[in-house]
Formats: structure tokens, C-alpha cells, sequence
């Protein structure tokens, strides 16, 4: 897709000169004779940046019309950076113009190479402003949703509330911990929006998603032709989180030799873009989670100890649902509202003989396995009143089950691998939800037993 540059002069010659000048260089370039020509194509073009003169025959010295020009562009809210001309060697139009949003200034006759130096840094900081923008706005819808999820009446949850109450106003770094699907994602978030930070982003990574090659781009970012496929520059998971809050959801699955470029930039506050020696500064809020054994993996030398402390200062365990009980019906209730409005079918209910059922059941997918199931309750129900039998939980999970037989922690993970692919007829992915675990994570077991789909 081609850059569309808009040049406003009212001499012609002026024009076609920047006309051949960008065109050749792969701009499409469209032109204006005067700001009100101007004002009616940037409404009727996607522009991406206005090359503007300052100064036209009605007033060849003051720089007014290109003045109220970007007045104009202000209050229709249209955000296109423009790159103010005069011809006359003033700083005072010049400085005006800035102050009244141009994004930068040259004079003419300009210096070809200068012009284009300043068009293609301010495409690229406006790509860059734009993507952090649709960031910030995706973050926030987010977390709504997962803040919605938050429901709960048990101590368990509420001594953790206590703490979080307490702990969010600070800056201190947090690990949260606990089973998968119990929601650390929504504790995360939460504390983002109790802590003076809330303001700005929350940047979520799924540290086990991320290829070994492409960590150091996805954390720090990366400059135009760093490497092969680096088209464009790219801002990082840091800088998108600058000044607001990164969670690093499956923290220990970061690679072994990846972590020591993590710690640098935590002890240090500093990074560098991939292709780039500028230093740049860090400064986010932490918050980490986990479903690992740290000490076995500490132990077996899969995670270095510093990088661990650095990222506990702070512990949080969240509880599984079986250890608040309490909290079960009101999630259901909570669950079947929400996807009854989803799929609307409103006036959907929980039946008097369905509490017995999700209570005497073990959870093992925890939150986020309750919401499936009550999903498909509310898709599958014949009635607006959701019964116990349209809830099929197998029988093998409850607390009336036979013990299960004593296993290894490996045996039992293979085991429960294989129940999962088969359930799911060999598609990895449907097994990594059964599980509520990611696709990588469920891929990486895989390969470590040789357990093929």
C-alpha cells in the first residue's frame, strides 16, 4: 500500500518540483493550490502526511493562511502531521506553525535529501503513534472484560483482595501464581486499575507464544531492515508499556538463553532496539504469572535463581476454584449471564438441583473451564431454566471419585495429555483448551514425551 503525500503551494512550479521529487521515490503525491482546495481532498483522500507552504499571494510574509490551515485541521480532528514550508528564513513562522500542530519545518528551496529525511521520520513516528493508539484502546477493552470476571464472596479471594488493595500502589513487581484458568490475566488487570498507572497501558505478552528468534523484536522492537523481514520499524512490548504496566503471563517459559536479556533490562532499566545502539529507557510496572514448580526448575537449571528474585518481590497466589467453593454458583450465574446476552437468549437461569453438581466438582480447568461449560449449557439448553443435565460433568473428577492412582508428575501429565487428544479427536489445539493451556505450551509437552496428534 503507497504512502500518499499532500503538497499545498500556490506555485506551480513548487509543486511539480516535490511532485517528481517524491514520486520517484515511491510517494503518491496529490496537490492543492490553496488550504481550502486542500481542507476538500484531505476529506475525500486517506493522506498521510501534508507538505505545507506557509505563505500565499493574499500574505506572503506572515505565514496566517497556512496558519489557520492547520487551526482548521485541528478542529476536524483528522491527526495527519504535517511538515510546514516557508520561504522566508524566519523562526517565528516557524515556530508558530509548531505551536499550532505542524509536526516539523523546512525552508525552501529545500535540500532534497533533508525533505526527505523529515517526510519519512514523520510517517514513521505517525505509524508508530497510530499503533500505540489502537494499543492503548484494545487494552482497555480488555480490561473491562476481564475485570468483569471478578466475582467472588469466599475468604480465599477476599484475603487476596485485601492484599492487592494494599499492593497496587506501589510499584513493587509481582508474581502471581497459580493453577491454569484460574484467573491471573484478571488479577493482573486488576491491579493495573487500582495502581497509579492505570492511566496508561497494560501491555499483556504471552511469554510462551513468542519464538526464540523473534524475542528480543517482540520485547525491545526493531529498526527498518534490522533483519530480513523487518519492513517497518516496530515498536516493543517495553515501550508499548512505558509508564504503565507489563504483564508476563507464562513467565517460565521463557527460553534459558533469553532470560539473562530480561534481567539486564529489569536491573538496569535499560534496552535497545534490535538494529539500533541508542540506549532507550525503561520505566514500566511488572507483573508476572506462573503455573510452574520455580524451585524444580531452578533445580534442573531451567530457570536462572536471579531472574526468579527479580520477579518475586512480591507473591501472590491466586486459589484454585475448588479452594473457594463459595465462589461457584455466583461465577455460574455470573457466566450464563454474560453468554446469555452473547447469544441472545435472555432470561436464561440455573435450576434449584444444578448447585450439588458444579460444587461436588473438582474444577481442574478452574474459571476458565466453568465458563465453557456454561457456554454450552446456555447454547445447548432446550429451556430458558438450565438443569443439572445439561451440564455433563464426567464423574471421574468429583469428590465422590475413587483416589487416584499414585503416578510421577510426568506420568500423570502424559496421561492426562493422551485423555485430552483423544477426547479431541488429535487436534492439539481443542486438547490445549480442555487442559486450559496454550497452544505452545501443549506443543512443547508434546515434543518432551514424543506423543504424537
Amino acid at each position: 500500500m503507497s504512502t500518499t503525500v499532500l503538497v499545498i503551494d500556490d506555485m506551480p512550479d513548487v509543486r511539480l518540483s516535490a511532485n517528481f521529487l517524491l514520486s520517484s521515490h515511491n510517494y503518491q503525491v496529490l496537490e492543492a493550490s490553496s488550504p481550502l482546495e486542500a481542507l476538500e481532498i484531505v476529506k475525500q483522500h486517506a493522506i498521510d502526511l501534508i507538505l505545507l507552504d506557509m505563505n500565499y499571494q493574499t500574505d506572503t510574509t506572515s505565514g496566517q493562511e497556512g496558519l489557520d490551515f492547520l487551526n482548521m485541521l485541528n478542529k476536524e480532528n483528522l491527526n495527519i502531521p504535517v511538515v510546514a514550508m516557508t520561504g522566508w528564513s524566519t523562526v517565528d513562522v516557524a515556530v508558530k506553525a509548531m505551536q499550532q500542530g505542524a509536526n516539523d519545518f523546512i525552508e525552501k528551496p529545500w535540500d532534497n535529501q533533508r525533505l526527505l529525511q523529515v517526510i519519512k521520520q514523520q510517517i514513521q513516528f505517525s505509524g508508530l503513534k497510530k499503533q500505540n493508539q489502537r494499543l492503548q484502546q484494545h487494552h482497555q477493552k480488555n480490561a473491562t472484560n476481564h475485570l468483569e470476571e471478578l466475582v467472588w464472596q469466599s475468604s480465599a479471594m477476599s484475603q487476596l483482595m485485601t492484599e492487592i488493595e494494599r499492593l497496587a500502589q506501589t510499584d513493587a513487581t509481582i508474581l502471581l501464581t497459580g493453577e491454569n484458568g484460574t484467573g491471573k490475566s484478571s488479577i493482573a488487570n486488576l491491579i493495573h486499575q487500582k495502581s497509579s498507572r492505570h492511566q496508561n497501558n497494560l501491555v499483556t505478552v504471552n511469554m510462551g507464544a513468542i519464538p526464540d528468534a523473534l524475542f528480543e523484536s517482540e520485547m525491545f522492537g526493531h529498526k527498518k531492515g534490522a533483519f530480513t523481514d523487518a519492513k517497518e520499524t516496530r515498536m516493543g512490548r517495553f515501550e508499548m508499556a512505558n509508564e504503565g504496566t507489563l504483564f508476563l503471563d507464562e513467565i517460565a517459559n521463557i527460553p534459558l538463553a533469553q532470560q539473562a536479556k530480561l534481567l539486564r533490562v529489569l536491573e538496569t532499566s535499560e534496552f535497545e532496539m534490535v538494529g539500533s545502539s541508542i540506549t532507550q529507557q525503561s520505566n514500566i510496572r511488572l507483573i508476572s504469572a506462573s503455573n510452574a514448580d520455580f524451585e524444580q526448575l531452578i533445580a534442573s537449571e531451567k530457570f536462572r535463581p536471579d531472574l526468579y528474585y527479580r520477579l518475586n518481590t512480591i507473591e501472590l497466589h491466586v486459589p484454585a476454584l475448588r479452594e473457594r467453593i463459595e465462589d461457584i454458583m455466583p461465577l455460574a450465574r455470573h457466566f450464563v449471564n454474560k453468554h446469555s446476552m452473547r447469544y441472545n437468549r435472555l432470561n436464561m437461569s440455573l435450576s434449584g438441583d444444578v448447585e450439588d453438581k458444579l460444587t461436588d466438582y473438582l474444577w481442574p480447568g478452574n474459571i476458565r473451564e466453568l465458563s465453557h461449560m456454561m457456554e454450552r449449557a446456555v447454547l445447548l439448553s432446550s429451556n430458558e431454566e438450565i438443569t443439572a443435565n445439561d451440564i455433563p460433568l464426567k464423574t471421574i473428577n468429583t469428590k465422590q471419585s475413587s483416589e487416584i492412582p499414585f503416578m510421577t508428575l510426568d506420568q500423570a501429565e502424559q496421561q492426562l495429555l493422551k485423555q485430552a487428544l483423544n477426547k479431541a479427536k488429535g487436534s492439539a489445539v481443542d486438547a490445549a483448551q480442555l487442559l486450559g493451556i496454550s497452544k505452545s505450551a501443549i506443543y512443547r509437552r508434546m515434543e518432551k514425551y514424543d506423543i504424537k496428534s
